[in-house]
């Protein structure tokens, strides 16, 4: 026992020449130095969406002046040399001397963390702002800033260069009979590696606030092009740039009908089931509720979260309020003899099946999960939204008894097809999701059981297929070929998916299953690769596929899974050298605008040795030999092969432009805007012939035709 107590007792030591660990190892980081240092705990990352959350931290400072009703017109334009300037005609942040840090107001706030009208006193009744960091870290993050301000008619001014540090004080430069705020500012290249804007990503993020702000006038503007070349816009005093009659591509949003409006734009493809939008817009506790919803002919459900005009992309305790109360609000009917027989409820999937429905929340002291405002984490909004919705869309259904029974309706249908559903999937997959379940034998499979070394590759037809079984590494690269075009999913339940012979092939070599049962962690292989042929065959294959995968398999698109092969279009052969061609373009850098495609003298490409030789050092031009052009003597002939599918190629040829990891060219597939990618699937997959046909007319003249 008394060896036991002294060992437990026993403290450690030290080992010899370890480092010591005092307050000198402590690091304390000032300021925003440490939004410089750790920028993805502020704005989530450092890619372009962290770049377009800079510009969504600025508007939202003025968007909340609207919210309080001290503001109605936003304008944010793009501007030269990666400069976004954003103005509204709020009440201007205040600049005299704030009584604790004993600089301007306008300094505290753009310098200063946690420093912001938000955290209760008189500046906001309800704000988008929690944390008090937002134009603070844009400044951060930036390698210069310009604020201005007008009001009590007076014109200031402060500037910030490298990361936030003040120019000198904030200062007076004029009068002024406006009212506002004006910053203008350049994201820091040593941040982002990529600094290009997304004029569309802006568009939809604005198009959905000018939505939620009724009676808000919302301006982008684009300055980047050559319309605004030789101009540089330095009259930062103009709160309206549009008003200078520039000559650039801009659009203004502006909604009188809020929610009900923003319901309509989404359903805008789709054939609805009842044609009154339901409204409701209510306080209770403290919290303002404010709901619209329809439901369309579909199987998927659409639903948007705000908290603050914040959109929460992973909903949180309003949507959990709101789902709670929609299934309640519909099994009631059910008992009081408006639905379908009183043994039968509808579980929450049913009633999700085919709404379209926008919840937002207001609330004056509001808490997110993160800085990046993702979820919303107020536990008093989840019951605010069940009361309120409750009562306003149980009265609706007991005022409009054709809505109720065209609702009522379109949910039993989803019961029986989700019971039907259910009952030929578990015949398909009795032993559960893929237990003892064979692999397809028409998947090569590789020889690693390590799912982040395996690729799997899908290739299109027997041809293909065989081709890259003989090419690939068999050690790490899977091959499934697929016997022409799968079934188009976009309105097809599990069931029907799972009778298609391919899908289930596909389904059952991922190793995730599908559905409720979908499991990411079994997925086999962590490359996904669709390799299809370069023609308007192949492109329908890739389409059909990357629907599969948005409706039913979106987490491995968002975990960076799925990814596009990219074999080349042209075999170039010069003597003994072999080059290929990823493009038209390459292809005329490779061997001149004229040559034809068929065997053509090196006499005919150029007359210019130096721009041969520019061309075939290209990175993206594969060689299988030599590394440049012949040089002296006579110069050999040269031949261009066009390919049209990957089964015209060889299995080295495969291998070495396709296959293999060290020179191949692969594009990861995202979703840069779930909305939007939405949106084009339902008109691309779906039933709106119309818009389809309107879409064809609109982009046909970018489609590149293999005739």
């Amino acid at each position: 026992m008394a060896e036991k107590k002294a060992k437990k007792t026993a403290k450690p030591t030290p080992k010899s020449g370890g480092s010591s660990y005092d307050s000198s190892s402590i690091t304390v980081l000032e300021g925003l130095e440490a939004v410089r240092r750790r920028p993805g705990m502020y704005i989530g990352t450092t890619s372009s969406t962290g770049l377009h959350h800079l510009i969504w931290e600025v508007f939202d400072n003025s968007r909340d002046e609207a919210m309080g009703g001290f503001a109605n017109d936003i304008e944010i334009a793009l501007l030269p040399d990666n400069r976004v300037r954003v103005a509204d005609n709020g009440r201007g942040i205040p600049v005299d001397i704030h009584p604790k840090t004993k600089v301007s107001t306008l300094e505290t706030v753009m310098t200063m963390l946690h420093a912001g009208g938000k955290f209760g006193g008189a500046g906001y009744k309800v704000s988008g702002g929690l944390h008090g960091v937002g134009v603070s870290v844009v400044n951060a993050l930036s390698s210069h800033v310009r604020a201005e301000v007008h009001r009590d008619g007076g014109q200031y001014m402060q500037e910030y260069k490298n990361g936030g540090k003040p120019v000198g004080k904030a200062k007076k430069i004029g009068t002024s009979k406006l009212h506002g705020t004006i910053i203008t500012y350049e994201s820091d290249a040593s941040i982002f590696p990529d600094r290009e804007l997304n004029w569309e990503m802006i568009v939809s993020h604005m198009r959905q606030q000018a939505y939620l702000v009724r009676g808000l006038r919302i301006t982008i503007l684009d300055l980047r092009g050559a319309a605004s070349a030789g101009r540089r816009i330095d009259d930062e005093s103009v709160f309206n740039l549009r008003e200078l009659g520039l000559d650039a591509p801009s659009i203004t949003f502006y909604f009188e009908g809020g929610l009900r409006s923003l319901v309509s734009f989404h359903n805008r493809h789709l054939e609805p089931v009842h044609k009154t939008v339901f409204y409701v817009e209510k306080e209770q506790d403290g919290v303002q509720v404010e709901i619209a919803l329809q439901y369309v002919d579909d199987i998927t459900s659409r639903i948007s979260a705000f908290a603050n005009n914040i959109y929460n992309s992973e909903g949180g305790m309003h949507i959990t309020g709101f789902k709670s109360a929609l299934t309640r609000t519909l099994n009631a009917q059910i008992k009081n003899g408006n639905g379908t027989k009183e043994s039968e409820t509808f579980t929450g999937d049913d009633v999700l099946e085919g709404i379209t429905a926008v919840v937002s929340v207001k609330l004056r002291e509001i808490q997110f999960e993160g800085q990046t405002k993702s979820k919303l984490g107020s536990v008093e909004a989840r019951g605010a939204v069940e009361t309120v919705f409750s009562e306003a869309f149980g009265m609706f259904l007991e005022e409009n008894p054709d809505e109720s029974r065209a609702i009522l309706g379109k949910i039993s249908l989803a019961m029986k097809a989700r019971k039907a559903a259910k009952a030929a999937k578990d015949s398909i997959l009795r032993k559960g999701a893929l237990d003892g379940m064979t692999l397809p034998g028409k998947l090569a499979d590789c020889q690693t059981r390590l799912a982040e070394e395996g690729e799997l590759f899908i290739v299109e037809g027997d041809s293909a297929g065989g081709t890259a079984k003989m090419g690939r590494d068999r050690r790490i690269q899977a091959i499934l070929p697929l016997r022409g075009k799968i079934l188009n999913i976009e309105r097809a339940r599990i069931d029907k998916m799972l009778a298609s012979e391919q899908i289930k092939n596909l389904v059952v070599a991922l190793g995730t299953a599908i559905g409720d049962v979908f499991n990411i962690e079994k997925l086999r292989y962590h490359k996904i690769i669709i390799a299809t042929d370069a023609d308007v065959d192949g492109a329908h294959i890739r389409t059909l596929l990357l629907t599969l995968f948005y409706r039913h398999f979106k987490p491995l698109i968002e975990g960076g899974f799925i990814y596009i092969a990219q074999p080349p279009l042209f075999k170039i052969k010069r003597g003994k050298e072999i080059h290929y061609a990823y493009s038209d373009e390459e292809l005329v850098k490779l061997v001149g605008k004229d040559a034809p495609l068929e065997e053509v003298d090196s006499e005919q490409l150029t007359d210019d040795s130096e721009g041969n030789s520019e061309g075939t050092e290209d990175s993206k031009l594969k060689t299988s030999a030599g590394g440049g052009p012949a040089s002296g003597g006579k110069n050999p002939k040269t031949s261009v092969q066009r390919y049209k599918g990957l089964g015209e190629m060889n299995s080295e040829e495969l291998w070495e432009t396709t296959m293999d990891p060290a020179r191949r060219i692969l594009k990861l597939v995202t979703i840069e805007d779930a909305e939007d990618a939405d949106m084009v699937f339902d008109m691309l997959m779906g039933t709106d012939v119309p818009a389809r046909k309107s879409f064809i007319q609109s982009h046909a003249k970018e489609a590149t035709l293999d005739i």
